[in-house]
């Protein structure tokens, strides 16, 4: 196992993805909970959060990063 070299990453790049990955994993979680909690529809708006999210950090990514 050997180490990995980041320093090509930019701050941008890494603060983007930081802020992309916890809204979106933090909207599948929300949705969980929420159809756990047998509120249907608040957990398919926030499955539908999360994947516009999703959406729009790989629109990003290309526009901006690629």
């Amino acid at each position: 196992m050997t180490l990995v070299d980041v320093s090509a990453i930019s701050a941008a790049l890494f603060i983007t993805g930081a802020v992309f990955i916890m809204l979106i994993f933090g909207l599948l979680s929300f949705g969980i909970v929420k159809m756990f909690e047998q509120r249907i529809r608040a957990g398919v708006y926030s499955f539908a959060g999360a994947v516009v999210s999703a959406v729009s950090f790989g629109i990003i990514l290309k526009e901006w990063f690629v």
